[in-house]
């Protein structure tokens, strides 16, 4: 019997799926691919004759329903997910449905868009003497968060923080942030970060709002915080001359 692939298809760029995640998609009879926040061209691979089908007008039922029925036909299926299925994937509850089924399947990771968006901004989230901690998390919505992982609970360890699926709430963030970051902390919002149209904001938390508002940035975004976006940190003992490690002697 073949298996699912659940595969990160990364944050928007084409050429940031992994290379074994492409391999699967180029091989797969079936591919169930979220539409709306992957592009097409991630899966203009495909083979000839593959089914192709867009999940963002679809629910769970219907995804497990092909998914399931093409496994029993003995076809191999590509569940595709933007970024990394692992951080807001909703890639759980399918698994546990195929674990019912008896059915075996495999995760592929990909590129996060917090990770993407370091990239476009052009910083480190870990940098010694700021943060050796990167938290990921996002506002309340239709998913409601634990209490004990409130924006302001998490915002008292000044650490680096991502925040997803909430620039629409920029002000609210703003306010929660600032019960413990300070007004001057600097902050990037990167909207659509690798795709053709990606579009960056800097600055802090007291000019942000205003900043989203006029750039029109209203979704599919990312927004980054803390003090790793600033320019004063102590550079990294890895390489430091002085320091002695399993691979290279220090020098005095």
């Amino acid at each position: 019997m073949e298996k699912v692939f659940f595969i990160g298809a990364g944050p928007g760029d084409p050429e940031l799926i992994t290379v074994k995640g492409q391999k699967i998609v180029k091989e797969a009879d079936i591919i169930i691919y979220a539409g709306s926040l992957v592009p097409k061209e991630v899966i203009n691979c495909h083979k000839e004759g593959a089914e192709i089908y867009n999940s963002a007008s679809m629910t769970l039922e219907e995804v497990m329903e092909v998914t399931i029925s093409g496994i029993k036909a003995g076809k191999k299926v590509a569940r595709v997910h933007t970024g990394d299925p692992a951080i807001f994937g909703a890639h759980r509850e399918q698994m546990d449905i195929l674990d019912k089924h008896g059915i075996e399947y495999e995760v592929i990771p990909g590129v996060s868009s917090f990770l993407a968006s370091a990239a476009a901004v052009k910083k480190e989230f870990t940098l010694p003497s700021v943060s050796q901690t990167v938290i990921c998390t996002r506002l309340e919505g239709r998913t409601p968060i634990p209490e004990k992982e409130s924006l302001e609970s998490l915002a008292t360890h000044r650490a680096s923080m991502a925040i997803f699926l909430s620039v629409h709430m920029i002000g609210d963030v703003v306010k929660r942030l600032a019960t413990s970051y300070p007004m001057t902390t600097p902050i990037a919002v990167v909207q659509r970060a690798s795709w053709p149209d990606e579009k960056i904001v800097v600055g802090t938390l007291e000019t942000i709002k205003a900043q989203v508002k006029e750039a029109g940035i209203s979704k599919t975004a990312q927004i980054l915080v803390g003090d790793f976006l600033g320019k004063e940190y102590e550079k990294s003992k890895l390489y430091d001359k002085t320091f002695t490690h399993e691979f290279r002697k220090g020098v005095e």
